[in-house]
Formats: C-alpha cells, sequence, structure tokens
C-alpha cells in the first residue's frame, strides 16, 4: 500500500500536467516518489528538499531499484533544508510540487498541512502547475481527516481526492490542487503512457497494479465543492495555530481508516466536467469510478 502510495503522488501529479519540466519534491524518504519523475521524458529538473542529510545516503544505499538511482540523477538537486524555509527564500517557480510528510502528529510535521503552506505552495507553481499531498486515513480519526482536506480546500477550493484503497478498504489518499481549473483528457492520458518514451512509467505503474489510464482515473474519490456539507464544521490548520498536531495525536494506533473512507466516497459524484472523453470512455470510467 505504502509503494502504490508514492508512486501515485509521482505518477499523477507528472501524467495530470500537461509538460511538467520543474519539480519539486518536499521530503525523500525511500525516494520513491521523487524516483517516479525520473521516468518522465518532460522532466528536466527535480528539486529533493530534505530536512535529515542522513535520509538521502540511506536511500540510495537500500532503495536504488525502487526508486531508480534518483539521488544519482544529473536532474535531481538535493537541497538540505526545512521545507518551509526553502519555498519561502527560493525564487524559483514549479510545475508540480508534491509532499508526503510524515504523520502530523509527529512534531513539526503539521506545518506541511496548514493553509499558509499550501498558499506559499501556489505562489511558486507556473501557470498550470499542480500541488499534491498525501493525507493518511490509517492512525487517524475524522476530526483530523476533516481539518487536512478543509485545509488543502481553502486553498484549492476545486481540488480533488484521489484514493489508494486496496479493494475498497480505505489507507490513504492524494489531495491535488491547480490555480485553473483541472481537466483531464483521458484518450490523450492514454496515448501518451502508450508512447515508447513512457515504457518505464507504464512499467512503474504495473507494479502496483495500474494498468491503464482508466485503472489511474478510476481511483478518484471527489472534489471540494461535494464535500461542502461534510467538512462545514472542519477547522482550518494554520500556522498560529497548529491545531492539527496536537488533534492528530488521538488518531495514534487507532483503526477508523474505513469508516472515514466510506463517509468519503459516500459524498463522491462523477465529475462530468472534470475528464474530457468520448461518451463511451466516460461510461466505462463511471462504472470504473463506481458512480
Amino acid at each position: 500500500a505504502d509503494m502504490r502510495l508514492q508512486r501515485m503522488l509521482g505518477h499523477l501529479s507528472a501524467l495530470l500536467h500537461p509538460k511538467p519540466r520543474k519539480v519539486l519534491v518536499v521530503g525523500c524518504g525511500a525516494g520513491v516518489t521523487a524516483g517516479c519523475f525520473v521516468l518522465h521524458p518532460e522532466v528536466e529538473r527535480i528539486v529533493l528538499c530534505e530536512i535529515e542529510p542522513l535520509i538521502p545516503k540511506v536511500a540510495s544505499r537500500y532503495f536504488a531499484k525502487e526508486n531508480h538511482a534518483v539521488v544519482d540523477d544529473p536532474r535531481v538537486e538535493i537541497v538540505y533544508d526545512d521545507a518551509r524555509h526553502y519555498i519561502l527564500t527560493t525564487s524559483q517557480k514549479f510545475d508540480v510540487i508534491t509532499s508526503d510528510p510524515i504523520h502530523p502528529w509527529v512534531k513539526g510535521s503539521a506545518a506541511l498541512y496548514t493553509r499558509e503552506y499550501f498558499d506559499l505552495c501556489k505562489r511558486h507553481l507556473n501557470p498550470g502547475g499542480l500541488v499534491t499531498q498525501w493525507v493518511p486515513l490509517y492512525e487517524s480519526v475524522e476530526d483530523v481527516v476533516q481539518s487536512e482536506i478543509a485545509t488543502f480546500f481553502a486553498a484549492f477550493p476545486e481540488g480533488t481526492i484521489w484514493s489508494n484503497d486496496i479493494n475498497g478498504e480505505g489507507y490513504d489518499v492524494v489531495l491535488l490542487g491547480r490555480v485553473e481549473p483541472l481537466r483531464i483528457d483521458v484518450p490523450a492520458l492514454q496515448d501518451r503512457l502508450d508512447r515508447e518514451d513512457h515504457a518505464r512509467v507504464v512499467e512503474s505503474l504495473r507494479e502496483v497494479e495500474f494498468h491503464t489510464a482508466l485503472d489511474l482515473l478510476a481511483t478518484y474519490a471527489g472534489q471540494g465543492p461535494d464535500l461542502a456539507p461534510w467538512l462545514a464544521d472542519a477547522q482550518i490548520n494554520t500556522d498560529r495555530n497548529l491545531r492539527l498536531q496536537y488533534l492528530a495525536g488521538l488518531g495514534l494506533n487507532v483503526s477508523e481508516g474505513q469508516r472515514i473512507y466510506d463517509d468519503l466516497i459516500a459524498r463522491r459524484k462523477f465529475p462530468e466536467r472534470l475528464f474530457i472523453a468520448p461518451p463511451i470512455e466516460k461510461l466505462e470510467l463511471r462504472d470504473a469510478i463506481g458512480n
């Protein structure tokens, strides 16, 4: 499940952008998310921001196969810094910014789930750029997940949610936001995956059971306007309160992921305007999503 999530963060971000050239990855971990971008031929530069210098060294030693030797790729620059400080002080802008921080109850990580952080990311996007963010459902409670999603949607009102569920069992999700409305040309996406220069992308996706563009898009789990009633009372996490850091601790060792996922999916509606496809393909996608 973790491998699938990290591949989703990388490949969804790259594939839902028409031509991602510059990418910022917040947090190295095993390097899998950053390594996904190595496979995309359009990508010219990857900035990997990691606060702990030991992590990339360990990732390169133990996970080079899974992350496609990302730390040795000439397009990659590793910046050892706090992500908030780096984004605040850099003049660079990116086509993709993706964050996969540790659970928000770990001291300091809730700062990567605040309204100010998402607004900061938004200011560092090129036109058409997008932001993706990991949100765990496991070891969490509903108030926490609602706060995380509502805070993200406060910055990206038309944001979308993509589910890393295993056979309908909720685990975690990816939030995706853009300044401009998101439109996904389904046939064009499949054509892109069918190109010879995307063969390694296809192989990477197949390793986590995504065999077609339809499989990947079938993870669609909702968007901002549909979830407004569910999020009506959610508390926004800000730099001034960092409420999430304390609330999230209530979810430690709690197993409510399935219930939270079911509540989320119950409010999902098929987004007619989001997907551009011929009627037959759109019907297939509707069936795959479950609406």
